[in-house]
């Protein structure tokens, strides 16, 4: 078959898809009054779960998984904005991981509000100037963002969704080589997560930490002989040239980010569920309090203490566990530990990304 023919094939599936999508989305207009009406919130993490797992079972190829999720992930978030669109709030400027995490989980068509701590995000979010929040809560190489998992001591907000980011760090600059680079700007982290590359590759030149990689970004335009470390998308902005590709030291370096809200989430049957916990001081109180979740078979995925600073040698404990909420055993898990605890609190069910 001739190529004007082919293309005349795909011009025709185009049209048919154009109307699909378009009906698609007067579906969704008309989920959208039923949600106003009974007071649901328009973005709902375990459908959109739900979807993209249809998706990827209904799927025989040759387009890939992550194709088809980055296909959906902007058909849904174009259908959000017909809707009641949601308003994100995020920690840090424009083209930082967050904001890429932000827009991965969101789609490019909905609300951004650039936030210049975490805890502002919080606070965005507890007095609904935003929906939602997205904060960064760990990091495969570095560790737990202390400051989040603080936040959630006082705050009334839960967890709605999390996804996970494959960080990759580049190098860039306005200079031609890497061997005119005297100065690197860059998240006090990102240099962290690039110590050895650094080391290697740039042995002489001074690092100087910043509140942002695009910040850093920013700063290399201003000097020939200066460079950043940020993302491609900070690269884009800023005009920079990508001196080195993923220059991060580990291979698997992931960040995890949490999706924040005042909404229950429903099971999705693939959930995970967090808590906070203080218990009471006394010899083998954190064998008695975990004790529960052995004798109810839950894997807990994560433990992360934090010293209170209300109080010397007081700590919280953070708990990710797999289930939901609503599942018996997670409950009555729940309900035992508590009573080994002077301080407990649910953070939310949602969906295991």
């Amino acid at each position: 078959m001739k190529l004007k023919a082919l293309r005349q094939k795909i011009d025709k599936l185009d049209s048919g898809i154009l109307k699909l999508l378009n009906q698609r989305a007067q579906l969704t207009l008309k989920i959208g009054k039923i949600k106003s009406i009974s007071g649901k919130p328009v973005f709902s993490p375990d459908r959109e779960k739900q979807v993209y797992r249809n998706i990827k079972k209904a799927n025989k190829g040759p387009l890939p998984e992550s194709t088809l999720e980055a296909v959906y992930r902007e058909i849904m978030s174009g259908a959000l904005s017909l809707q009641n669109p949601p308003k994100i709030a995020y920690f840090g400027p424009q083209y930082t991981f967050t904001h890429i995490a932000a827009l991965k989980k969101f789609g490019e068509s909905i609300e951004y509000i650039e936030c210049e701590s975490i805890a502002e995000v919080f606070t965005e979010v507890e007095r609904q100037r935003a929906d939602y929040g997205v904060v960064p809560i760990e990091n495969s190489t570095e560790g737990a963002v202390n400051h989040t998992l603080d936040m959630f001591i006082d705050s009334d907000l839960k967890i709605c969704s999390e996804v996970y980011l494959p960080i990759e760090h580049n190098l860039m600059s306005k200079a031609r080589n890497i061997s005119s680079i005297k100065q690197v700007y860059s998240h006090q982290q990102v240099l962290a997560q690039c110590r050895m590359w650094l080391e290697k590759n740039l042995p002489h030149a001074k690092l100087t930490p910043v509140s942002s990689t695009t910040v850093a970004a920013s700063y290399a335009t201003q000097n020939a002989k200066s460079a950043a470390i940020a993302s491609d998308l900070a690269a884009e902005k800023y005009a920079l040239k990508i001196l080195a590709s993923s220059i991060e030291d580990s291979a698997h370096n992931i960040t995890r980010f949490l999706i924040i809200g005042q909404q229950d989430v429903e099971s999705t049957g693939y959930d995970k569920t967090s808590i906070v916990f203080s218990m009471k001081d006394k010899s083998g109180a954190l064998h008695d309090t975990l004790a529960p979740f052995k004798r109810s078979n839950i894997n807990l995925t994560k433990i992360e203490s934090r010293p209170s600073k209300k109080k010397a040698w007081k700590y919280y404990f953070f708990v990710d566990m797999e289930g939901h909420i609503k599942d018996k055993r997670i409950k009555q898990a729940l309900d035992s530990i508590q009573k080994h605890c002077n301080f407990f609190k649910f953070l939310g069910s949602y969906p295991a990304a």
